[in-house]
């Protein structure tokens, strides 16, 4: 019986002591990602604001390398980053990886994105994919299939994951895309995953071929573009000019107080028109109309 009880007070000390070892390692390792994250948004700051093409994009540099640094940090998937407002970082719900993503501004008014996938690896070593904005060099956006080193950019603020009936599963992502001194982008992407890598697009949208649906409208304008979970449907304005003349004139386009969507059924997207949505829809839309105003972010607890 002493023996017993001697066992059984051994094996408590020790469950003990390595959960004091593993709390002050989660600190130490907490601890040096605020670190980073304080020399994140002082980089993010110039990234955004500096009057100075060249500087901008030199901050974005330092940016992304010191990024990478934070994110190898052991089990940085579960850190936030609740303070550095410059980035978008959107997880599913089954928390399989993040994306994260952000853009810098040229002085003519276009803009160039920045991203990464993060895996959520159980060891907690960093396991990453980064993405490189190819968006000049794709000729046909809507009609092409991208991977993340030929990345039809953007900056991604809401994803939906596709988890039944379908025979691949994948993840709808909603994105801005600030184009031009003229124009915004807005953009319905599909993300799936292909011998473990990621795959940027899918026919996945009725009655059309295209692997992603993409919007444009003028840079006055702000669009609703939003994910309605309770009827699983994306709501979005209904974007047309103000005169029949300008058709295809996209940089005069700009919401027309309809609103259509996308149901999904069996794992297929169903466009619907003239929605009648009750309460005035709203957004975060101001949030990336401006550059030099950051997005808000939901809360995610560490």
């Amino acid at each position: 019986m002493r023996t017993y009880l001697l066992l059984a007070i051994l094996f408590t000390m020790c469950s003990v002591s390595a959960f004091a070892q593993q709390h002050a390692e989660g600190e130490k390792y907490i601890r040096q990602l605020d670190l980073y994250q304080d020399s994140l948004n002082a980089l993010s700051y110039k990234m955004i604001n500096d009057p100075i093409d060249p500087q901008r994009f030199n901050a974005n540099y330092a940016f992304t390398r010191m990024l990478v640094k934070a994110l190898k940090t052991p089990h940085s998937f579960n850190y936030n980053f609740d303070s550095l407002k410059t980035i978008s970082i959107v997880t599913p719900p089954d928390r399989r990886f993040r994306i994260l993503t952000w853009h810098v501004m040229y002085d003519d008014g276009s803009y160039r994105y920045y991203g990464c996938i993060q895996k959520n690896n159980p060891d907690g070593k960093l396991d990453m994919f980064g993405m490189v904005d190819y968006t000049p060099k794709i000729k046909d956006p809507a009609d092409t299939v991208t991977s993340n080193d030929r990345w039809y950019g953007a900056q991604y603020y809401s994803i939906v994951p596709v988890l039944y009936n379908t025979p691949i599963q994948y993840y709808v992502l909603l994105g801005w895309k600030g184009n031009t001194a003229k124009s915004t982008k807005k953009v319905i992407d599909v993300l799936y995953f292909k011998n473990g890598k990621p795959v940027f697009g899918m026919p996945v949208f009725e009655k059309t071929t295209a692997k992603r649906i993409i919007f444009e409208y003028t840079r006055q304008a702000s669009m609703l573009l939003k994910y309605d979970a309770k009827t699983n449907m994306i709501v979005f304005d209904h974007l047309a000019p103000p005169d029949p003349k300008q058709k295809d004139n996209f940089a005069m386009y700009g919401p027309d107080f309809t609103y259509d969507g996308y149901k999904l059924f069996n794992g297929r997207w169903k466009h619907l028109s003239d929605l009648p949505l009750k309460n005035e829809p709203t957004d975060t839309d101001k949030d990336f109309n401006d550059p030099k105003n950051p997005q808000r972010k939901i809360s995610r607890k560490f």
